[in-house]
């Protein structure tokens, strides 16, 4: 029965970010209880629901999932679920996260996973290159 109320949770909270996708994430409010279950959703056994979790915490950037994230990425069993980890833990981008994604292309032994941290990662810095290089330009213009 919790396992259910959990998966109805879900799904109203992934129907809600899929119509509400316009809007920047910052103006998200998630409450404390949605945060628990999804937290709860990383230990469960059901592959399906512990895998919609991840996504949603990556989309919603709970840093507070960053360790429970860190410890799927290095000790699941399961290829999908630590590319999953890999996935919301470079969503979040916290430096925490982006290192354990970082760390995962040398030392997970699964080359499969090791090729989509990478391109996880290397997302991550081109990205942080060309913010970097905005901000450059916009520095420049302001001092003209």
């Amino acid at each position: 029965m919790k396992n259910a109320i959990i998966i109805l949770l879900l799904m109203l909270l992934m129907i809600g970010a899929t119509t509400t996708s316009a809007k920047p994430k910052s103006s998200v409010k998630v409450s404390q209880n949605t945060i628990e279950s999804l937290m709860n959703g990383l230990s469960s056994e059901n592959l399906g629901l512990k895998s919609g979790c991840a996504y949603m915490i990556g989309e919603l950037q709970l840093s507070k999932a960053v360790i429970p994230l860190m410890k799927i990425l290095r000790e699941d069993e399961n290829d999908e679920m630590r590319i999953a980890a890999a996935l919301a833990l470079y969503k979040i981008g916290t430096p925490m996260a982006i290192y354990a994604v970082k760390q995962a292309i040398r030392f997970d032994e699964s080359e499969r996973v090791s090729r989509h941290c990478a391109s996880f990662y290397y997302d991550f810095t081109k990205n942080k290159i060309n913010d970097e290089e905005i901000n450059v330009v916009v520095a420049k213009t302001a001092l003209k």
